[in-house]
């Protein structure tokens, strides 16, 4: 198996449960893993055949930036589905970090895995 990743990836937001955060944006990051397979896009080098990193991090942003959620959770899940339905990739490993959101912390969020390593 491998992995193709994006990393740090800033999106503005509305997210949050408390009445004062459904009012403004505020930054998530979000951690990408994608199971792969390169030999294909690397013989052809047609991108047609690779996870096409920018193609998945611009429809996240789109959707992320959209969004309204009021739990990572839920924002890590819907991400995940996109990434596996509409990009086809089988595996994916997501963080979602919402920077701030305990005083005490430099971050916080959840990890999710979805779908099967091969």
């Amino acid at each position: 198996m491998d992995i193709v990743f994006l990393r740090d990836l800033r999106i503005e937001t509305v997210i949050g449960i408390y009445d004062w955060e459904r009012e403004i944006k505020q930054t998530v990051v979000l951690d990408i893993d994608m199971s792969t397979d390169v030999q294909r896009a690397a013989a052809t080098e047609d991108i047609t055949d690779a996870v096409d990193y920018k193609a998945v991090s611009k429809r996240l942003i789109s959707f992320v930036e959209e969004s309204e959620f009021q739990l990572v959770e839920t924002l890590a899940e819907r991400c995940a589905a996109i990434i596996r339905q509409e990009f086809d990739v089988r595996w994916v490993r997501l963080t979602v970090n919402k920077i701030g959101a305990v005083s005490a912390a430099s971050d916080v969020g959840v990890i999710i895995e979805r779908g099967e390593r091969f």
